[in-house]
């Protein structure tokens, strides 16, 4: 079994800065790449960002330049600052992290998501 615990959402004016946190925990041999997704209302989920275990980074086009992830391997925590923030950013995010488990088999698990909203 692996948990997610996901923080940092919220409410934030147009323009402002907020930074999510996602722990992972569990019967983890190794995570692989982490990630951020989101989903806005009537809307698929989409990509964000991702960053593999080496720290090589990947970004959706909408928040290139805006958004910065990163990652603790020796906390298995995976972050999002996100700053120059815009109403349409809001959505909840969704943490995404791909583990290897003892076992040898691999294991995606999803985060239960936090709620970001961007006033105009």
């Amino acid at each position: 079994q692996v948990q997610l615990v996901e923080s940092g959402g919220g409410l934030v004016q147009a323009g402002g800065s907020l930074r999510l946190s996602c722990v992972a925990s569990g019967s983890i041999f190794r995570i692989n790449h982490m990630g951020w997704y989101r989903q806005a209302p009537g809307k698929q989920r989409e990509l964000v960002a991702v960053i593999a275990r080496g720290g090589i980074t990947n970004y959706a086009d909408s928040v290139k330049g805006r958004f910065t992830i990163s990652r603790d391997n020796a906390g298995n925590t995976v972050y999002l600052q996100m700053n120059s923030l815009k109403p349409e950013d809001t959505a909840v995010y969704y943490c995404n992290v791909n583990t290897l488990q003892y076992s040898g088999r691999d294991l995606e698990v999803w985060g239960q998501g936090t709620l970001v909203t961007v006033s105009s």
